[in-house]
């Protein structure tokens, strides 16, 4: 029956079946028979352990690739036993010779089974844990990788002397291989040595070919996994005691085994010696493979198990956001003048010819609002249902980037590894094939002048599918156009009522004629109505005149956005005290298009250029004056109760891309060398032709900013800016050195030493595993912030010498697994944050020696239970604490003495509680 399965899923299959067969006839025969009772029983019971296993191999046969030559083998031998067993009910009770063959027959049989199940299962089953530790190591760098920001996989913020940025060299370390990886090479040269050997010897020798034919089919078994040992020998950590043992034994084996061919036939007095050794050594690879490899298995199977689970926060995060990324957003809660267009768009959209759609107007005119009021409506969402795929194109589209943001919205993993446009385009299609044939509509939203050819690209021959495509551009090879027209002048002033809040009581109300003077000067466009009427808001009388009188009258109608640029430029306009406003507004264009502005990074922008306080206040009361006047969106985190006014590592700031043109275009009014905040955009290695014009280029900018995209390989020019205070970088390319030019740049303080710097923020680096000591040599830092970084599992114990450090928080580092001894030394720190560090197990020994700590944030650290140091009891200041409920339960006796001290316990996500529980039970 077994000649007739090959391997895999029939194989599989087929060894469940003999089993059965065997298993059904014995416990009939058992029963039946009273010579061999006792042998079929040990056998019978054998097999009833054996039959949950031989279920699930026989359920994941499809899966599993069982090792062919043993199960094979072992399932003749199983038939051969059903034949014997049968025979066993014709053999009559006096009969003792069949009862001496027979029973030792089945001894062996029983032998044979135990043997594939401690041997063979067992190598199979190491084998596949380890390939499941490294497909899971690829799934955490996948997941790593797309954590990293849209749309490039580097984007940097320094500022006041690159603080995230180690200096002008390469990222990749030169790393030594772990002496695991060196055991473990060591142990697959032994084994083939000896595998190699007893090969050849085998066949050789008459006197010892029993018992090396068997050393050799236990050598075969191990082959496969000794194959992924060598593969995976970096990843591994085998014990190193019994594994050093074992290379021991197979190098003496070796030896023993050659010999054997000097052995004589006739020489048993060698054969008794020689016998045992080999016996001994077969044993102890036998035992290798029991306890030793199971151990391995074992615990690689945990370590995999604690890998995924947490990681399964990191997966969720990754989705969250491609979910985002492709999903339309819900209009604005007020619209005006668009339900026509939209009836219109969507008639021309259903139309049958119609596959590919324009939808083109100037800039700041609701194209984008318009796409999302369609994809509200009840026909439009009741057609497409959950095909509705929305991307936001912008001016440098990425094609490879596009298709895999849609492949994770759908949820599907790309065939084979994206690495040209044109395997993005072969994989959408496959997408777009897997949706169809419900219809599929895909929103391109924003192509730039340039990238007129991408629609097509995107376009296949497929029913019911249909692009979207929004642009300033009216593109003529797009056959089919609808163009959005400004708003009217009764939609246009009802807009304007609502952006000046006109229908506050406390608002001046200008005269009809001097409102309707302003709307018609805004040329109906909403953006430009927003903005204006939002510089107006709650203002003066006096100030109402004084735009007046400065704004020419008439309408505005513009053909290009170098017109509205220059229209928009009249809502800049601020009070002498409100100036450093405007400044502000213009660092924004600092920042690559369409990507979130930390806070943090603007606090400490404007703390050096303006003299701002470094808490922040005064430079968020700036956004909330920017975003007050629609010039740019603060998106404000949600703050535990506890956490201090001043925290902002989780705000961001958004600017329209009209904007961010502007204030590009005001930041470019004077000369290169003369302008205060110089802004440069690479493209490939296309420097500025007056960059590479001058050896020595000198420019007067206070503030820097470079991007690159991912094309850039070039080597920097020089740039003489001493007077450079903050340096914007925005890298999109995973390998970069920071510029040499910058080390000259004395204002910046970027040096060995940083003597000025008082306050580090580090958020979303993807490559930082531990920080550099030299930052501890930074005795002013007052404060430090590093969040979300997963692979930082380790701070330098040099921490212990910033003395007037107050602030340390490290939010959101997975991998973190301990805080070090030295941050005793920490007088003056009052507030610590290691919420969300999931691998911290313990807290410092002397942590009481903290003195001035006042609030501690724990959060989420699931692994943290044990009992606190004694010392905890010394921290007289501590008054808030933040944490869990599993957490807060450790603290109830530690508030009888501390009696001033609060404890906060917040709720964890269900996925963090999953990881708990997971965890929990591998401790037990």
């Amino acid at each position: 029956m077994a000649a007739a399965f090959v391997g895999g899923a029939s194989l599989g299959a087929a060894f469940g079946e003999v089993f059965a067969v065997l298993h059904d006839t014995i416990k009939e025969v058992v029963g039946k028979v009273r010579k061999f009772k006792p042998i079929l029983e040990n056998l019978e019971s054998t097999l009833n352990n054996l039959a949950p296993m031989v279920d699930e191999i026989r359920q994941l046969s499809e899966q599993l690739d069982l090792p062919e030559l043993q199960t094979k083998k072992l399932m003749k031998h199983m038939e051969e036993g059903v034949k014997l067993v049968r025979k066993c009910l014709k053999i009559w009770w006096w009969n003792s010779c069949f009862k001496v063959g027979y029973s030792a027959k089945l001894k062996e049989l029983d032998d044979e089974i135990l043997r594939f199940c401690q041997v063979d299962l067992q190598v199979h089953n190491t084998r596949n844990v380890l390939k499941t530790l490294e497909q899971v190591n690829h799934i955490v760098k996948r997941v790593d990788s797309l954590r990293a920001k849209p749309p490039g996989t580097k984007t940097k913020a320094l500022v006041n002397g690159g603080r995230n940025y180690k200096g002008p060299k390469p990222l990749a370390p030169h790393k030594t291989p772990p002496a695991s990886s060196i055991m473990a090479a060591a142990f697959v040269e032994g084994f083939a040595v000896l595998h190699d050997t007893v090969k050849d010897v085998v066949s050789k020798t008459r006197m010892f070919k029993p018992i090396l034919k068997r050393l050799e089919s236990t050598l075969n078994s191990l082959v496969p996994t000794v194959n992924e040992i060598r593969r995976l020998s970096e990843h591994l950590e085998l014990p190193e005691r019994e594994t050093k043992r074992l290379m021991e034994q197979m190098e003496e084996g070796a030896k023993l085994v050659r010999k054997c061919l000097k052995i004589r036939w006739w020489n048993y007095v060698f054969k008794v010696q020689y016998s045992p050794k080999l016996e001994e050594l077969d044993k102890e690879i036998f035992r290798f493979c029991q306890l030793d490899l199971q151990a391995l298995c074992t615990r690689n199977g945990l370590r995999t198990l604690v890998n995924v689970n947490i990681n399964l926060q990191k997966v969720d995060s990754v989705v969250d956001r491609q979910r985002v990324l492709c999903t339309v957003r819900d209009p604005p809660d007020f619209t005006v003048g668009l339900d026509m267009p939209m009836k219109e768009l969507k008639t021309l959209l259903l139309k049958e010819e119609v596959q590919l759609l324009l939808l083109t107007a100037p800039g700041g005119c609701g194209k984008t609002t318009l796409v999302q009021m369609l994809c509200q409506d009840d026909e439009i969402r009741g057609m497409f249902e959950g095909n509705i795929l929305f991307v936001n194109v912008s001016k440098t589209p990425n094609v490879k980037v596009i298709v895999q943001n849609l492949l994770d919205y759908k949820n599907m993993q790309p065939n084979f590894q994206i690495q040209s446009d044109e395997d993005a385009i072969n994989q959408l299609s496959q997408l777009l094939n897997h949706l169809t044939p419900n219809p599929i509509l895909l929103i391109l939203d924003d192509v730039w002048l340039g990238s007129e050819s991408l629609p097509e690209k995107f376009k296949f021959d497929l029913p019911n599918y249909k692009i979207l495509v929004t642009s300033r551009t009216a593109f003529p090879r797009l056959k089919f156009t609808y163009h959005l027209k400004p708003l009217d002048d009764v939609d246009a002033m009802t807009l304007f009522h609502r952006s000046a809040s006109l229908h506050d009581e406390n608002s001046y109300i200008p005269v009809e004629e001097d409102a309707k003077k302003i709307v018609r000067g805004c040329g109906g466009f909403p953006l430009v109505i927003k903005v204006i009427g939002g510089s107006l808001r709650r203002q003066h009388e006096v100030v109402w005149h004084s735009r007046l009188t400065k704004w020419s009258d008439g309408q505005f109608y513009f053909s290009s956005d170098t017109e509205l640029l220059a229209h928009l430029q009249k809502s800049l306009e601020f009070s002498d005290d409100n100036v450093i406003i405007k400044e502000c507004f213009m660092d924004l264009g600092s920042f690559p298009e369409d990507q979130r502005i930390p806070a943090a990074a603007l606090i400490d922008m404007w703390a050096e250029l303006y003299e701002l306080d470094e808490d922040g206040i005064h430079a968020i009361a700036n956004l909330q004056e920017l975003n007050i006047r629609n010039l740019a969106s603060l998106v404000m985190a949600r703050k535990d109760a506890s956490e201090v006014k001043s925290y902002y590592n989780e705000d961001f700031v958004t600017q329209h891309d009209i904007l961010r043109e502007l204030a590009m275009h005001q930041s470019s009014q004077e000369s290169i060398g003369q302008r205060s905040r110089l802004i440069i955009n690479i493209s490939g290695n296309n420097l500025p032709k007056w960059w590479t014009e001058q050896t020595q280029q000198l420019i007067n900018a206070r503030l820097l900013s470079i991007s690159t995209d991912e094309l850039f390989s070039s080597s920097w020019c020089n740039i003489q800016g001493s007077k450079v205070e903050v340096l914007v970088l925005n890298f999109h390319t995973k390998n970069y050195t920071l510029p040499e030019f910058v080390e000259k740049m004395d204002k910046l303080k970027v040096s060995d030493a940083f003597p000025n710097l008082t306050e580090i923020n580090i958020d979303y680096c993807n490559d930082l595993e531990e920080l550099p000591a030299g930052l501890c040599d930074i005795i002013h830092l007052k404060k430090i912030s590093i969040t979300n970084y997963h692979k930082l599992f380790a701070l330098p114990e040099e921490i212990g010498k910033l003395v007037n450090l107050e602030v340390l928080r490290l939010r959101s580092c997975t991998d973190l697994s301990k805080l070090p001894d030295s941050i005793r030394s920490l007088h003056k720190l009052s507030i610590l944050d290691i919420s969300d560090c999931l691998s911290i197990m313990k807290l410092p020994k002397h942590i009481g020696e903290l003195c001035n700590l006042k609030e501690l944030n724990m959060k989420g650290c699931l692994r943290l239970r044990t009992q606190f140091p004694e010392s905890i009891m010394d921290l007289e200041q501590l008054k808030v604490v933040v944490c869990d409920e599993e957490r807060a339960t450790l603290w109830e006796p530690i508030k009888e003495f501390l009696t001033e001290l609060k404890v906060e316990d917040r709720i964890i996500s269900n996925v963090l509680r999953f990881v708990d529980k997971t965890i929990s039970s591998l401790a037990i």
